[in-house]
């Protein structure tokens, strides 16, 4: 072994171990090894950029673009409401929906994908008396099956294409449909088996019969008022009123001091803030029956300045805002609003019938992760109320304003209708509220869709590269308005780009140091032993183990110099290799990590860590009973 192929395999195991690890961001994760190969001379100065131009990473750009384009004009929307049945039990409803899904992340990013139907889901769980994850979880795992079937499904496939286009005497790059022989038959085995059986499988953490969508506890901070009922009670004795609502008090902050686990005993005072699990549709009855307020009702919002938030806002408007946090609808909060002064536009802060609560869920690489309420300005900048988050699997000792948020938190948020839709929207956010149809505009719907359909037909047919036949479609979408210019440049998701930018460089260092051929050969010695059948399965089942506890296209770049070097050194075509990459990278169905789409339901569907394995185990199961064979067919070893 050279220095090189020991510099360079210690370099890929120190960012597998980070990917894992979790701790970093995946790009972070990536220029670090950039630079750490470019100070090791394992790239040269002058090429350690050069991934940024790399065919897979313009497509996936665009891709993006169009994607966004798709969205704004409401075609996905007309596509949803008219494929879906209305009356339909579960089995035929499901497989619509994921149908639909599926179809729809074969030609657009499918987290996108997976954000616009989020909604469509959670009403059709309200419709079947469904707990919410028993839906979601197949949604999600519908439209990660679908980016399997096309070249521009899923970053992944893309690189897979672009490693075989490096091939020395190679046929070039894998075609637009290339990947529907083996995903198709995967993806339609797939849907219909978790519609037939596959969703009772994920476990009912929701009981049926919801009103609204209440995804599981939310934590809450509850202020008791000089005239409060709860004032000079201990705090044994509210538990007991809270139990009836199915509450319970997990902490109280006394003069700024948070005390994680109060004794029973403790007489409550005026001022102190207790920090309630309660249900979304029972926190009403809770302050109530206790004579408590929201502390966000009551909490001035010049604190929040004081606290690090300041500045961009008026505090009177802040403060209207906040007015009627926990009693809208009351003449009580009504007159406060009214007391405190009228908004910027003129209209009397009375009108409550502007305000609204609302419910959103925290996408991955939203804006709001790891920050709190009180970093971005919600209420100074924004004029909304965090009055709650929910959030699965652990418990945060923070207060709510402190909290950092998290990927797949849901925030009940109050405010007016129009501030909380914009914000959702700059934010990274999904509304989870029942939405209406609206198509902003039927000729730009048209003109996506038009748009989209020409560019794949022309990358399709071959008459010029994915990316410059993608890269047209950007360019037509900008100039027939179809998306502003500056959404263009939001909708790009600038940390997978990185990422893959980044990786490229390493995965070319892997390759020209021997490093790939060094781990191929050690693979086929230990565990194939020259049989390239169990080779091929060996790569597939190792590409489907990382993915779900990595980046799908930090796998696939690790893997495919693997795959490469696996076919060389059993002398056999690299095709089947790179496809079981491409496979298996689109295969995180174990974890909430391995994919955005699994970690955008954690909150909403009500579900845990352990919860994705009872559906995924059987569903990767399937995946590798149907691909295998398939590519022995199709791509014959």
């Amino acid at each position: 072994m050279t220095g090189n192929q020991i510099s360079v395999l210690a370099i890929l195991g120190l960012v597998v171990g980070l990917f894992l690890w979790g701790r970093w961001r995946h790009d972070l994760v990536a220029v670090s090894a950039l630079l750490a190969c470019v100070l090791t001379g394992l790239v040269e100065p002058a090429q350690a950029f050069q991934g940024f131009g790399h065919p897979a990473v313009i497509t996936v750009a665009c891709m993006l673009i169009m994607s966004r384009a798709l969205q704004t004009s409401g075609a996905v929307e007309v596509l949803a409401r008219r494929a879906l049945p209305d009356k339909a039990g579960p089995v035929l409803s499901l497989a619509a929906l994921m149908g639909v899904g599926a179809l729809l992340s074969g030609f657009m990013n499918n987290v996108g994908a997976m954000a616009l139907l989020m909604p469509v889901g959670i009403k059709l769980a309200q419709r079947l008396k469904l707990p919410p994850g028993q839906v979601l979880m197949p949604l999600a795992f519908g439209t990660i099956l679908g980016g399997m079937t096309t070249l521009i499904g899923t970053p992944p496939n893309l690189i897979v294409a672009g490693f075989r286009a490096g091939l020395d005497g190679g046929p070039g790059p894998f075609a637009m449909f290339d990947f529907a022989w083996i995903g198709v038959p995967v993806a339609v085995l797939g849907v219909l088996a978790i519609a037939l059986v596959g969703w009772r499988l994920v476990p009912r953490r929701q009981p049926a019969g919801m009103e609204g969508f209440d995804t599981a506890a939310y934590l809450t901070e509850a202020r008791l008022l000089e005239d409060g009922a709860s004032v000079g009670k201990t705090l044994g004795e509210i538990e007991a009123v809270l139990e009836k609502s199915g509450a319970q008090v997990v902490g109280l902050v006394r003069h700024e001091m948070r005390i994680t686990a109060p004794s029973l005993q403790r007489v409550m005072r005026a001022g102190d803030i207790l920090v309630i699990e309660a249900a979304a549709d029972s926190l009403s009855s809770v302050l109530s029956s206790l004579g408590l307020k929201l502390e966000e009702s009551v909490r001035p919002p010049a604190r929040e300045e004081e606290e690090g938030e300041g500045g961009g806002a008026d505090p009177a408007e802040a403060a209207q805002a906040a007015a009627t946090s926990a009693d809208e609808g009351r003449d009580e909060g009504r007159d406060e609003g009214e007391s405190d002064g009228e908004r910027a536009s003129d209209k009397p802060r009375g009108d409550a019938a502007e305000i609204a609560l609302m419910e959103v869920v925290v996408l991955p690489g939203s804006a709001l992760v790891g920050r709190s309420a009180s970093d971005i300005g919600l209420r100074t900048r924004h004029g909304l109320n965090l009055l709650a988050v929910s959030r699965q699997g652990s418990r945060s000792i923070e207060r709510l304003r402190a909290m950092s948020l998290r990927a797949g938190d849901i925030l009940l948020l109050q405010g007016p209708t129009a501030a909380m839709t914009e914000f959702a929207s700059e934010a990274g956010c999904v509304p989870l509220a029942t939405r209406d149809l609206q198509i902003p505009n039927r000729r730009k719907a048209i003109q996506a869709s038009l748009v989209m359909a020409l560019a794949v037909g022309v990358a399709a047919l071959g008459l010029v590269p994915a990316a410059v036949a993608f890269m047209g479609g950007v360019l037509a979408t900008l100039v027939l308005r179809t998306l502003p210019l500056r959404m263009a440049y939001e909708s790009i998701d600038w940390p997978v780009i990185v990422l893959l930018g980044a990786l490229f460089p390493l995965a070319n260092a892997m390759q020209s140091t021997g490093a790939a051929d060094l781990m191929a050969r050690a693979l086929m010695d230990w565990v194939a032993r020259g049989d390239p059948v169990i080779a091929l399965a060996t790569v597939l089942l190792v590409t489907m183990f990382l993915s779900d506890l990595m980046n799908n296209a930090a796998t696939a770049a690790v893997m495919c110099p693997v795959a490469i070097g696996s076919a060389a050194t059993l002398g056999v075509d690299a095709d089947p290799f790179l496809m079981a990459v491409a496979i298996g990278a689109s295969c995180a169905f174990l974890t909430p990590i391995g994919h955005q789409n699994n970690t955008m339901i954690l909150g909403p569907g009500g579900l845990r860590f352990g919860d994705y394995w009872r559906l995924g185990v059987p569903l990767e199961a399937l995946v590798v009973a149907v691909s295998l064979p398939l590519l022995l067919i199709v791509w014959p070893l």
